[in-house]
């Protein structure tokens, strides 16, 4: 039994040339409109599917992008993949996910796969914790962006959201609200998104004349288990606090639970705000206030910014798009 149906098959079944079956599947016009329907129909009924390969050799184009994200688990990454996936198949491109798992190392190693599958273009959210991968995609042919994340100094087109705001944003809420103590449970310092939150949470405490202090402010590695274990070491401490900035929704999420398991009352005794606003922020309980990115709009720009390389065929100056960021108002603070 033949692996794939080919176009020689078609031409068989259907009783006319390659070059009769070739033009219909093309849509040429020099075809008789009842040949071409009968063509299609044959192809369909053997299951012949075109040969991206052979596509790729006589364009020039295989119609497939590359993304490279830290975690695709977190909800955060599946709505931006969304909003990817729906520009791609608008223009006629197909998609391959990699995950990296925040590790360097396999980012460097899906970034090689990308290039040996010979995709049309590469988006990433890199780990940041080194950058030499970044330097050798702004130093190759293929199109690549950079999503979620800045350099401080640009080598790729970026899209991302102004996290500086968004940290103000989140920490002059609570401030509002009447909180003095805020703790500040950030991811990595290494993360650009991380040091952009971190920027805004001092710049609302001294716009609200409140003294910063290292002893409110931790760095954590990503995940609800750390969040937790750490809201958790904190409050057997003793630490006053009377309200807590996340650096991301998953981390408030644990941080709740740490909450409530030691007998907090949120948002009476502890207010508690988010950031990225996933899909299920507002299903727990209490309901998360948060930081509102739109995921979706992110990964449709950054498609649009590697395909304007990629019908370019040559890589598109460097350049940033930074996307606006809103506070979304629910319970928990």
């Amino acid at each position: 039994m033949k692996k794939f149906v080919t176009i020689r098959d078609v031409a068989a079944a259907a009783g006319v040339s390659i070059n009769t079956v070739s033009r219909a599947l093309n849509d040429k016009p020099d075809i008789n409109e009842e040949t071409k329907k009968r063509v299609l129909r044959v192809a369909k009924e053997l299951g012949y599917v075109r040969d991206a390969t052979a596509l790729s050799l006589r364009y020039g184009l295989t119609r497939v992008v590359g993304v490279i994200f830290e975690d695709s688990s977190n909800p955060f990454f599946s709505e931006v993949f969304k909003g990817i996936e729906m520009k791609a198949r608008e223009n006629g491109f197909s998609v391959i996910l990699m995950n990296t798992e925040k590790d360097y190392n396999v980012e460097e190693e899906a970034i090689r796969t990308m290039i040996s599958r010979r995709v049309d273009g590469i988006i990433i959210t890199p780990t940041q914790e080194m950058s030499q991968d970044i330097e050798f995609l702004a130093n190759i042919s293929i199109p690549s962006v950079i999503l979620g994340v800045h350099f401080d100094k640009l080598k790729l087109p970026e899209v991302h959201t102004d996290d500086v705001t968004g940290g103000f944003l989140a920490t002059d809420y609570l401030i509002k609200k009447g909180r003095k103590r805020i703790l500040l449970l950030n991811g990595l310092s290494y993360k650009s998104v991380a040091r952009m939150r971190f920027e805004g949470y001092k710049k609302a405490l001294k716009n609200n004349g409140i003294e910063f202090t290292d002893e409110l402010v931790y760095e954590i590695s990503e995940g609800v288990e750390s969040a937790y274990s750490k809201t958790k070491e904190l409050l057997l401490s003793g630490l006053d606090f009377d309200g807590m900035f996340c650096f991301n929704d998953i981390f408030a999420i644990g941080a709740i639970q740490a909450l409530k398991e030691y007998g907090e009352r949120i948002p009476q005794d502890i207010s508690v705000v988010g950031y990225d606003d996933i899909s299920y922020a507002k299903y727990i309980s209490p309901a998360l206030t948060t930081i509102a990115i739109d995921k979706i709009l992110e990964g449709q720009t950054a498609f649009e910014l590697l395909l304007e390389s990629i019908e370019a065929k040559a890589k598109v100056p460097a350049r940033e798009i930074v996307l606006d960021v809103k506070l979304t108002e629910r319970r928990s603070a």
